[in-house]
């Protein structure tokens, strides 16, 4: 891989830190969580330990790094073909709302604990009936009035929340004000045990099994004011602000597991023999490796200079959309000529491409499909 400048010293290190915590506390158990569908609390835990959570935060919010820290957990995970631990949803989706957002109190309550892995995070905006199309969103949170004690009242479902079964905390999107639509939206914090709060079982998904994703349902759940997260009815700023990053998360991941592949790739065309020759003999073959790290490599240049705007605090949403768009769908075609280059062995659970392969289908969907970031980018003409 070529040498990457938005890389610091002191990330490289910690990049030495992550490659090891993966190796030894993650690749020898991964088969199992794959097969139980869900990863174990006790790994969260231990990366809390070993400081890979809440990366960019200050302490004792987290572990005072900056996003670049982030992204080298993010792509150590991904180049290891662990794409279903879900971390960063938790560390780079999650925690920043509540840094951004929260209140001190809340701060101080919620995110200490997120960052020793007490506590893990998910994020539940999507429904049955509402995913890209806010607008849409049928869950209510109903304001008490002060004979009532204050708060709010929570009904509705979520679908398809990430780190869902493991979650003590989930920031729930609900509509406020519906005669606004969007912008009568509002986010509420929500804890494991509240009355009301029910989880489904885990959903059985054709990727990512490691991740445990389930529904939510809110059944006249009643919420203290201080679990209001923002300000009320100011939800889609709120999410708008934050797709930035969840965006360039996404794009790293998948940039990360298509190198990841390649060279896992490139050892079995090497070793493979077919009709006598390595299948890394034919020209077709060093083509389609040729193709593949010419387009990473420009893939990569651009990532990297979009994480360095973000580190500094410039990269806009479109060029975000951008990144996301180019990294998933190159993803997807590359994965498929590298599993094709397998033959039949592609096609079995042993071996990383398959795996692989089907976790990269959900990376086009989530954090805006591939057709809303279409929207999003032709709008600048």
């Amino acid at each position: 891989m070529r040498t990457r400048s938005v890389l610091r010293e002191d990330h490289l290190l910690f990049k030495e830190q992550v490659d090891r915590f993966v190796a030894t506390e993650i690749l020898p158990h991964i088969n199992d969580w794959e097969a139980e569908g869900i990863t174990p609390r006790a790994l969260w835990r231990k990366a809390g330990d070993s400081g890979l959570l809440n990366c960019d935060l200050p302490p004792p919010y987290g572990q005072g790094g900056d996003f670049g820290h982030a992204a080298v957990v993010i792509e150590a995970l991904a180049r290891a073909n662990c794409l279903g631990i879900g971390f960063s949803i938790h560390s780079d989706m999650v925690a920043p709302y509540l840094w951004n957002f929260g209140t001190q109190v809340q701060k101080d309550r919620w995110l200490p604990r997120m960052a020793t892995g007490e506590l893990i995070g998910a994020i539940a905006l999507t429904e049955p009936g509402a995913g890209s199309d806010l607008k849409a969103v049928r869950t209510r949170a109903r304001r008490k009035s002060e004979s009532e004690g204050g708060g709010y009242v929570l009904n509705g479902q979520k679908t398809f929340i990430t780190n869902g079964v493991n979650a003590g905390l989930m920031v729930v999107l609900a509509s406020t004000e519906p005669d606004l639509g969007a912008r009568g939206l509002s986010l509420f914090v929500v804890e494991e045990g509240m009355k009301g709060l029910g989880k489904g079982p885990a959903l059985r998904k054709i990727g990512q099994h490691s991740q445990d994703t389930c529904e939510l349902f809110f059944d006249e759940l009643h919420l203290p004011a201080d679990h209001l997260l923002g300000r009320e009815n100011a939800a889609f700023e709120h999410v708008t602000q934050e797709l930035a990053q969840e965006r360039l998360a996404i794009a790293l991941r998948a940039a990360a597991s298509t190198e990841g592949m390649l060279d896992e790739a490139a050892e079995f065309v090497r070793n493979r023999k077919v009709f006598g020759r390595r299948v890394l003999d034919y020209q077709n073959t060093r083509f389609k490796f040729a193709d593949a790290l010419a387009k990473t490599t420009m893939l990569r240049v651009f990532l990297d200079d979009c994480l360095a705007r973000h580190m500094e605090g410039s990269l806009d949403s479109v060029t975000a959309a951008m990144a996301k768009l180019n990294a998933t769908e190159l993803q997807g075609q590359v994965l498929d000529e590298l599993l094709q280059l397998h033959g039949g062995y592609g096609y079995m659970a042993e071996y990383g491409i398959g795996r692989a392969w089907a976790d990269a289908r959900a990376l086009r969907i989530f954090g805006g499909s591939s057709e809303i970031l279409r929207e999003i980018i032709g709008k600048r003409f």
